[in-house]
């Protein structure tokens, strides 16, 4: 019984660790940066305000990074226009 439990927790300390391992990287893709919640909270359109209350911060984000990256193209073509 010895022997077993000596193979056997070790293994499962193994597994476990590799396990939170996956949850772990997940978590790290997913993390927002406080900037980002900080210039949502700053500068919020109406549609993300309603997306941060029905659907929580996940949308209102995604929405923030959907105007974002709007804006952006949008400045580099008024710059390319501009030259």
């Amino acid at each position: 019984m010895t022997a077993w439990l000596s193979v056997l927790v070790p293994l499962l300390v193994m597994f476990f660790a590799l396990g939170m391992e996956r949850v772990e990287s997940r978590l790290r893709e997913a993390t927002v940066r406080p900037e980002e919640v900080e210039e949502l909270l700053e500068r919020p359109r109406p549609d993300e305000v309603r997306a941060l209350f029905r659907q929580g911060s996940g949308r209102a984000l995604e929405l923030f990074r959907l105007r974002n990256r709007g804006s952006r193209g949008r400045k580099s073509t008024r710059r390319s226009k501009a030259a």
